[in-house]
């Protein structure tokens, strides 16, 4: 932004310039009328100034008075406005942000001001032909104050909102960092944060780890455009309209969503596996894993670790891994290790491989007998093929591993070979 504001005096004729400056004067008389006139109009037409007090309105009436008399003095001396003349409108700026003003009103203000002034230059200058050109030649340098007074009291506004967002930020942190110690805050200004995200010493929690792992609209990973976008999504209330503690921390955004009333670990995964699902759509990818409940502050350090741990089950390109969701032994499976695999009969390996390229359906056929309570007729009801043809496909299975998935023993292990298997699979692919 340039040093000072040139309002630019045009070339006018002897008379005309006459003419401009009667002008200028006679609405300097009546400036204090001007003033009322147009904190009047703003009462009417900005729904959040009408609601204030009258000293509210005497701060108003002292700053349209003020900039009122700085733009007559200086179209009628042809002096350029330098910033420090408008130290004054920042001020302001910064208490009309700081009382909860949306930046639009102030603008709004701004407008109004400019049109009453107007306003009262057309009424001084009379019908005549002169008259009319000389109020004319002010609405270049009038817009000009408008546009540079205006775009300071902008700036004071995001210098304040970034000191608020900073330490909201600040806040938030600290408020995380005290509860991964363990410890929920019990005075001061972090008790009062806690409070505000219904988090108490023995409130229900959860913890949610999310990461980018793509992202198809830039290609960058770790912008931090990613980490807030996520941020922003996972703050929104879902159903139960109560906000959530999310940070952005460490290339990692954490939330720790509360337990409430009427809601259970279920409703938690859903809420968050909805806002993967939409993240993803807009182009950002996630990899998201979410603990079990922890059971106050104390353990909320335990669930961390969960959410820590449960990223490693979701696969390179991104999805949701909600340990609530997750049995011991479909947890078991998937953290297996290599000598797991290793234990699995080769037979048994061999034949799920080979099932696998041909369309799983021996693997469909252990799981829907298993989920059946060894019922094979219904098993062949819900793979909705023929009696005969689920009784062939476990002979097969026998004959091939020598496991008869009639017999729990022998029913487990291909179970359990099986989840190994796949969690291999999504392994391969992180």
């Amino acid at each position: 932004m340039p040093r000072g504001l040139p309002l630019g005096t045009p070339q006018l004729s002897e008379p005309l310039r006459r003419e401009r400056h009667r002008i200028l004067h006679a609405v300097h008389d009546r400036v204090e009328e001007v003033a009322e006139t147009a904190v009047d109009v703003m009462r009417a037409e900005i729904p959040s100034y009408a609601l204030q007090d009258e000293r509210f309105f005497d701060d108003v009436r002292e700053q349209v008075l003020e900039h009122y008399r700085m733009q007559l003095a200086a179209l009628a001396g042809d002096r350029d406005i330098a910033p420090e003349d408008l130290v004054f409108s920042r001020a302001a700026a910064m208490r009309r942000a700081r009382a909860g003003f949306a930046l639009e009103d102030w603008i709004s203000a701004f407008r109004v001001g400019r049109q009453v002034l107007w306003d009262a230059l057309l009424d001084c200058a009379g019908t005549s032909a002169e008259a009319q050109q000389a109020a004319l030649s002010l609405v270049t340098p009038l817009m000009r104050y408008v546009d540079y007074a205006s775009t300071h009291a902008a700036q004071a506004y995001v210098e304040y909102q970034q000191h608020v967002v900073a330490d909201a930020d600040r806040e938030r942190r600290d408020l995380l960092d005290q509860l991964l110690a363990g410890v929920a805050p019990t005075r001061g200004p972090l008790f009062a944060a806690a409070q505000a995200y219904g988090v108490g010493p023995r409130s229900a929690m959860m913890a949610v780890v999310a990461v980018c792992v793509g992202d198809t609209r830039t290609g960058d990973l770790v912008s931090a455009e990613n980490g807030y976008a996520t941020s922003a999504s996972i703050s929104v209330a879902g159903p139960w309209a109560g906000r959530t503690l999310v940070v952005v921390r460490h290339g990692e955004v954490v939330a720790v969503p509360v337990v409430r009333a009427g809601m259970n670990a279920e409703d938690i995964c859903a809420h968050f596996e909805a806002v993967q699902q939409r993240l993803a759509r807009e182009g950002t990818m996630l990899s998201m894993g979410i603990s079990t409940v922890a059971r106050g502050a104390s353990e909320l350090p335990r669930a961390y670790q969960e959410a820590r741990a449960a990223l490693d089950l979701v696969s390179s390109g991104g999805g949701v891994a909600a340990l609530p969701r997750l049995s011991p032994f479909e947890y078991l499976a998937l953290r297996a290790d290599d000598l797991a695999r290793q234990l699995v009969d080769p037979r048994v390996r061999l034949l799920l491989e080979e099932d696998r390229r041909r369309g799983d359906t021996l693997a469909a056929t252990i799981r829907a007998f298993a989920e059946a309570d060894l019922n094979l007729r219904l098993a062949a009801d819900r793979l909705r093929v023929h009696h005969n043809t689920a009784h062939y496909r476990l002979r097969r299975i026998e004959e091939r591993t020598g496991r008869n998935p009639r017999r729990i023993a022998d029913l487990l292990e291909l179970l359990v070979a099986l989840a190994i298997r796949d969690g291999a699979a999504e392994g391969d692919c992180q």
